[in-house]
């Protein structure tokens, strides 16, 4: 066993039943892209901000273009070692429940059982007009049948199943509206610039109280989203440990730091014995 893993085994050990916090670290050796360097710093252009989405039907009809070129790379892909690990561990005994900031699904297909999908998932989008919902897969249909000569050039995949289109110009791309109630429709993940909701929150917060240290991977915690855990662990005196390339927001109150691939890491933990 290398020595980060055998001092995350050691953190594991003691700590008896963990609360785990998820990042887009986790999910880069599946293909799917983080948001920031190993500074902290932003890789790409931001997101699509939340009012922006809600208030500007031009910004819609740009994500939903960027979107419909970008779902293959989620729909595709694969839990990798990182999340094979954790849901062994999860049977082991080890992991209590998993709190996860990603949008792709991954943890739920690897196989982990008590997870809290934080800011939702890809694989459903949601009308906000009438509320109803429906799964990604039949709105790519949707969004593919008003649209088929559409045709594009993708430079490169960027986070959450956007991808950046070679010519930007997408005023002939067509966004169908609710056939229920004539809504716009959303993705039903929590855009940046959207509140949690707190529900998700609440759960989220019980299960850290429950366990008995915090373990973070592949997230820089940049976003309060996220570091909000963090702080809540320190302030009640939990151990937390953090598996990440690069510095992160909490690594001042962080019991055991892990500057290494949290995939490589995890994988040698669990299959030791965790």
């Amino acid at each position: 066993m290398n020595p980060d893993a055998r001092e995350l085994a050691r953190f594991l050990a003691r700590a008896g039943h963990v609360a785990v916090v998820t990042g887009a670290g986790v999910s880069t050796a599946s293909g799917i892209p983080d948001y920031r360097d190993r500074n902290g710093d932003w890789k790409h252009a931001r997101p699509v901000q939340y009012p922006d989405f809600i208030a500007r039907p031009e910004v819609r009809q740009r994500y939903w273009a960027r979107s419909f070129a970008g779902w293959a790379r989620i729909a595709n892909a694969r839990p990798n070692r990182a999340h094979t690990a954790l849901a062994d561990l999860e049977s082991a005994g080890a992991v209590d429940t998993l709190i996860t900031q990603n949008v792709d699904g991954l943890h739920h297909r690897a196989g982990s059982r008590q997870v809290i999908d934080l800011h939702g998932r890809l694989q459903r989008v949601r009308c906000m007009g009438c509320g109803k919902t429906a799964c990604r897969e039949q709105w790519q249909g949707q969004l593919a049948a008003a649209n088929p000569h559409w045709q594009t050039d993708t430079d490169y995949f960027a986070p959450d199943g956007d991808a950046k289109l070679r010519d930007e110009d997408v005023s002939a791309f067509v966004v169908p509206d609710c056939a229920s109630c004539g809504g716009f429709i959303k993705p039903d993940v929590v855009f940046f610039g959207e509140n949690v909701p707190q529900d998700r929150v609440a759960s989220a917060f019980e299960a850290l109280d429950r366990a008995d240290a915090l373990l973070v991977v592949g997230s820089s915690l940049m976003v309060y989203s996220g570091y909000r855990f963090a702080r809540r662990a320190a302030e009640t005196g939990k151990p937390i440990a953090i598996v990440n390339r690069g510095r992160t927001r909490a690594d001042d109150i962080a019991t055991l730091r892990v500057d290494a691939d949290c995939g490589d890491v995890l994988d040698c933990v669990s299959r030791n014995g965790g």
